[in-house]
């Protein structure tokens, strides 16, 4: 009988909107800056949020600060303690060991993952310091109507047919494969296809043992060997050095590009330019990095940007509550048409060519304990930068004819790099 009473009153605290749970979200004040690198949507989608969020949380005030140069400029605040209260997470303390002193903890490991996925790079010692809204695949964006005036019927399943399909588009006279080289962070996005050609979620944490993990016939050789034929062959942009990202979504909403390498955070951006544009936006399209580890391909699906709370806020309850909220109630991976972090969540429509193509998705496994924070150690150390604009921006510098380099001379250059700094950490 107690039961059945304490059920009803349940029930009729839900039903009344929270009741004592309403009331502590009155009683969360304060005015919170939230740095946003999403430029496209800080005055619309934004503004919408902030608007249901103060519904039940009247009594916060959420300012946003929507930066364009987000990584360099965010980086550059982190010096300092203003870098508002709440911000997407760059990378920056690049040694997860270092991440309390920039950022505060979010709660345990072992209660947000029963919730929330994608977890790996924003977690040290069981505590979690970001959480990210939304995942994504890694993969290439494409214009359907493009590859069909270019008779090209099916996405490429190898190395081989993307070139070949690039040349078909370039014959049709519409650019193959858009860099947006002058925006440098575009290069950083070929990163995230070093799992394709391994398929294989320890690779990252097998790399820190691998003397030369640079070298030929390596994931990262095939990937960054890709990037450097294409440019090399002239299949990309007309003039790579003035191209602009901005612009960039409105030609390949109207069929001017062919191709584009991003995340599939960049699915929804395109879509919502060609709607603007008067144009279809299912004339986007997403494919898999071009690649088959016997007979199978993968994808790296990975953590978009996770959002973070300044460790020098002095509005960490109002922080923390439009965190949690963006992450539960806002519908941010739906708006971007990408993978939700809530376990369990639904995968977007428009990834369905991976799955007739019956792409394996993998996220990366985290390291072992006595090694955690080891990978991005030698990264750092050897000044390779995965995440880094700086080595591709050299391949394609090479590429382009604008160096003397060759290809194996940039990565046997790596190579050397990355074995003098396992060796003077005593890795082995």
């Amino acid at each position: 009988m107690k039961m059945k009473v304490l059920l009803i009153a349940l029930v009729a605290l839900l039903a009344l909107g929270g009741g004592a749970w309403a009331q502590a979200a009155k009683d969360v004040k304060g005015d919170i800056v939230v740095l946003t690198h999403r430029t496209d949507v800080v005055d619309t989608v934004f503004k919408d949020y902030a608007a249901r969020f103060n519904k039940v949380y009247p009594n916060v005030k959420v300012q946003f600060e929507a930066i364009t140069e987000y990584e360099t400029t965010v980086r550059t605040r982190m010096n300092t303690k203003e870098y508002g209260d709440v911000l997407s997470m760059v990378t920056v303390p690049p040694l997860q060991a270092d991440f309390n002193k920039f950022y505060e903890p979010l709660g345990s490991q072992k209660d947000l993952s029963k919730k929330y996925g994608f977890l790996t790079n924003f977690i040290y010692s069981g505590t979690v310091y970001g959480v990210a809204p939304n995942a994504n695949a890694s993969g290439f964006v494409y214009n359907k109507k493009v590859f069909e005036k270019a008779g090209i019927k099916t996405p490429p399943k190898t190395i081989e047919e993307f070139m070949a399909d690039l040349r078909k588009i370039k014959a049709i006279g519409v650019a193959p494969l858009f860099l947006n080289y002058p925006s440098q962070w575009t290069l950083t996005q070929w990163e995230a296809y070093r799992v394709a050609p391994s398929g294989d979620p320890e690779y990252m944490n097998k790399i820190a043992h691998d003397p030369a993990p640079f070298s030929k016939g390596k994931p990262h050789y095939i990937v960054n060997k890709l990037l450097y034929d294409v440019v090399k062959e002239g299949l990309v942009e007309n003039d790579p050095l003035t191209s602009d990202w901005e612009n960039s979504k409105h030609l390949m909403a109207q069929g001017k590009i062919g191709v584009m390498a991003l995340g599939a955070w960049a699915i929804g951006q395109m879509m919502d330019t060609a709607k603007a544009d008067g144009l279809d936006p299912n004339d986007i399209g997403y494919m898999p990095f071009p690649y088959t580890v016997k007979g199978k391909m993968y994808s790296e699906v990975a953590a978009d940007y996770a959002l973070a709370i300044n460790v020098n806020s002095k509005n960490k309850e109002a922080a923390k509550a439009w965190v949690f909220w963006m992450l539960n109630e806002s519908g941010y991976a739906a708006d971007n048409r990408s993978i939700p972090s809530l376990v369990g969540a639904k995968y977007p429509e428009v990834l369905n060519a991976f799955s007739q193509l019956k792409v394996n998705y993998i996220s990366l496994t985290p390291a072992p304990a006595a090694e955690q924070g080891l990978t991005d150690k030698l990264d750092k150390e050897s000044e390779v930068g995965f995440w880094q604009p700086n080595w591709r921006k050299r391949i394609v510098d090479a590429a382009m004819g604008s160096t003397k380099e060759s290809f194996d001379d940039i990565m046997n250059d790596y190579n050397a790099r990355w074995d003098k700094a396992r060796k003077a950490n005593g890795v082995k």
